[in-house]
């Protein structure tokens, strides 16, 4: 009995460190995430409900319609019908779409839709709409929405608007419309970028007014420094200068 009781827990206490070492292995197995059997996930689907796939959906579903109203608005209705709040990104991104493949009059059509809804009255969707109008030659509609804009917004309207609109008008030689909207940014206190500069300048040429090229050139000289982007950074250089040539500043702090 003694020999058997013996030999008993010498079997224990030789089989506790081999058991041991194999839930000890077990463990440094998982935790290393090593090799395991890998099954097919029947839950898993290619189909992708993010916005970008949604907002191409949405390009895919009012490209190929016709140009009836209704048409448009109720393809537009039936897809934000199940959503429960107004899909912004996704119509932002679409119109990004949209913008890329030149699609103006598409553009016209769902920011329309969108005001009626009441969803993004914003600046950004107001520049796209009047980029939009001006690139689909639909210039009364361009001016009307001009109009609204500087009547409402007087005070904090950007300065890109009245580029956008300097710029229509010199594209079109509509020059009497161009002194206008200069005159107003003078009057507001923009200062006028160099681009503005020099279609004004073009157009005083033109027309032989040298006497107000001079004295536009006087007030709004050339800037002899500007910011560029070099290898992702923001830096300060000199006009006319190539990137690698240049006098790189550090730009200004605070």
């Amino acid at each position: 009995m003694l020999t058997l009781r013996y030999l008993s827990s010498l079997t224990a206490t030789s089989r506790e460190p081999n058991g041991f070492s194999k839930e000890f292995n077990s463990l440094v197995v998982c935790g290393a995430r090593g090799p395991r059997p890998r099954y097919p996930r029947v839950w898993k689907t290619k189909r992708k409900i993010g916005t970008i796939s949604k907002s191409r959906k949405l390009v895919e579903c009012i490209k190929d319609l016709s140009n009836v109203k209704e048409e448009v608005y109720g393809a537009l209705d039936s897809f934000v019908a199940w959503e429960l709040e107004f899909p912004l990104i996704v119509v932002k991104k679409a119109l990004k779409t949209l913008e890329f493949e030149r699609e103006w009059k598409r553009i016209i059509q769902v920011i329309k839709w969108m005001l009626s809804k009441g969803q993004g009255k914003t600046m950004g969707t107001y520049y796209t709409l009047l980029n939009a109008l001006a690139e689909d030659g639909r210039l009364e509609e361009a001016e009307e929405l001009w109009a609204k804009i500087f009547s409402e917004n007087l005070e904090c309207l950007p300065r890109i608007f009245f580029i956008k609109m300097i710029s229509i008008y010199y594209n079109n030689a509509m020059h009497q419309q161009m002194f206008e909207v200069f005159a107003d940014m003078e009057e507001l206190g923009i200062r006028p970028e160099g681009r503005i500069v020099e279609m004004m300048g073009d157009v005083f040429q033109k027309l032989g007014m040298q006497d107000k090229y001079e004295k536009l050139g006087k007030k709004y000289p050339p800037p002899s420094w500007e910011y560029r982007h070099i290898k992702g950074k923001r830096v300060k250089v000199r006009v006319n200068a190539q990137p690698n040539d240049a006098d790189v500043d550090a730009p200004p702090t605070g």
